[in-house]
């Protein structure tokens, strides 16, 4: 995982988008925002990730391929929606099984993105409630392991002035102290 500052130039976002020089996040930057991460080799990830289950009260779990051919004709229309500005009133929690990509996370109370590259190995959780979108890279494939805590869902609430006042984005800057 590598976290830095997004440089907000136009083009390809499946680009780095990283400042000249870059301009690096740290862990104790992402934790200050509720960003938590973990490095799990694939190989025998299973009793890791069960572990770490059991402790955060992951219950369910599937498999998504974020691919031409693993989304097929919906390909174009995800990633379009995936990289759109939004929360979810749940974690977000992915463990990457193969490929790699981007998570963007909303600085508060700066406002300003942060860029997080995530490869095989990493297991990332996004608070419920952060602003935040994905992407793929050049490589246009991730395979990730999605862990919940309860039935799998997968509702986005696109940044609005709705989504300021919704319970889960309250408390969620509460929990940051913003």
């Amino acid at each position: 995982m590598r976290a830095y500052y997004y440089d907000n130039l136009p083009g390809d976002q499946r680009l780095p988008h990283d400042y000249i020089p870059s301009r690096p996040v740290s862990l104790d930057t992402l934790s200050s925002l509720g960003v938590k991460f973990w490095t799990i080799p694939v190989e025998g990830h299973e009793a890791e990730i069960d572990r770490i289950a059991g402790v955060e009260g992951y219950k369910n779990r599937d498999t998504i391929n974020v691919s031409k051919e693993g989304l097929g004709e919906l390909y174009e229309t995800k990633i379009k929606g995936f990289f759109e500005e939004h929360m979810h009133e749940d974690e977000e929690i992915r463990y990457i099984l193969s490929g790699s990509g981007f998570f963007d996370v909303r600085e508060t109370p700066t406002d300003a993105w942060i860029r997080i590259g995530v490869e095989p190995g990493d297991l990332l959780v996004i608070p419920e409630g952060i602003y935040h979108r994905f992407t793929l890279d050049e490589a246009d494939n991730i395979k990730a392991l999605r862990l919940f805590k309860d039935e799998p869902k997968w509702v986005p609430y696109n940044r609005s002035e709705e989504t300021e006042v919704n319970p889960h984005r309250v408390e969620y800057l509460k929990s940051i102290g913003a």
